[in-house]
């Protein structure tokens, strides 16, 4: 976390609504920070999580967000999101907050969802940001996360100092659903990019190349990429990467399926000629389904070697 963001500012209570792996930790750099926050989440064992990291917890989401100034939440999908907002047999979250509470919304969803989700906190007189993250659960323990942020420009000063407590690098990408827009532009690169490495790698093999061969050609060639120099889907050449803990992750691979077919969803929305991203998503998608939902992504080398002749 940078220099500035140590001290940090009068915000208000912060309501911290999903402590799961990513958002526990989150909230517990808020908390190191000097943040007052209150967290809730309806997971038995993220609730003990959080209260071992010294986060006070409410009874419920209703609870923690009535007094808020910053509502932030880190949910499973954009259903979750817009039920939060609008309230599921019962007044929801916009409905109960003071006027002008901002809701920053850090969970991964649908662009169009956090558009959605803009206009109606909007409407409802409140402020709105969509903030997605990259990192994993290191980065987010370790407060070093990329934030994407959509916003307007005020509401993206409001949020920068917060944001920077738990993360080292914060970029503005535009207006409501834009940090959204990025993201899933991002990890469809990914995604793709992780497939196309591994499967050379497993080339390689056929072709009597050793990993280390490979790696040290390609990673000073215009093969070099993310997937390739930091989380190198083989062990050895890299020690920080999965590969080298039996592809404990790191970014499992039923995130990546999730976060590729919000990419599909996009294409199909835009109307983008893609034939790559979609192929990534049928690939994941079907690594997921079985022990790969719990594994690092860059294990989808070991899907392609099985099915190698």
């Amino acid at each position: 976390m940078t220099e500035n963001a140590a001290q940090a500012p009068e915000t208000g209570l912060i309501a911290f609504l999903g402590l799961g792996h990513m958002g526990g930790p989150m909230a517990a750099n808020l908390i190191k920070a000097g943040h007052q926050v209150i967290g809730f989440d309806p997971v038995p064992a993220a609730v003990d999580a959080a209260r071992a990291h010294g986060i006070p917890m409410a009874s419920t989401a209703h609870e923690a967000a009535a007094e808020a100034a910053v509502v932030l939440t880190m949910l499973p999908s954009g259903k979750h999101v817009l039920d939060a907002y609008r309230g599921v047999d019962g007044p929801g979250l916009l409905s109960l907050a003071k006027p002008n509470t901002l809701f920053l919304d850090c969970s991964t969803i649908n662009v169009d969802e956090a558009r959605e989700a803009a206009v109606i906190a909007l409407e409802a007189g409140h402020r709105s940001v969509d903030a997605p993250v990259s990192g994993g659960v290191v980065g987010a323990e370790a407060g070093t996360l990329t934030f994407m942020v959509g916003a307007l420009p005020e509401d993206f000063e409001t949020v920068k100092p917060i944001l920077e407590l738990m993360g080292k690098r914060i970029v503005h990408c535009g207006d409501h659903g834009a940090g959204q827009a990025a993201k899933v532009c991002n990890n469809m690169i990914l995604g793709v990019s992780m497939i196309a490495v591994a499967e050379a790698f497993v080339l390689g093999e056929k072709l009597g190349l050793t990993h280390q061969a490979l790696f040290d050609v390609a990673s000073n060639a215009s093969g070099q990429c993310w997937a390739l120099t930091t989380n190198c889907p083989v062990p050895g050449p890299v020690l920080t990467s999965p590969a080298n803990r039996d592809y404990q992750p790191g970014f499992a691979g039923a995130l990546m399926a999730k976060d590729l077919r919000l990419a599909v969803n996009a294409l199909e929305s835009t109307g983008v000629a893609a034939e790559m991203g979609p192929l990534a998503s049928r690939i994941y998608d079907a690594f997921a389904a079985g022990e790969g939902a719990g594994r690092d992504f860059s294990g989808i080398i070991t899907e392609i070697r099985d099915k190698s002749v």
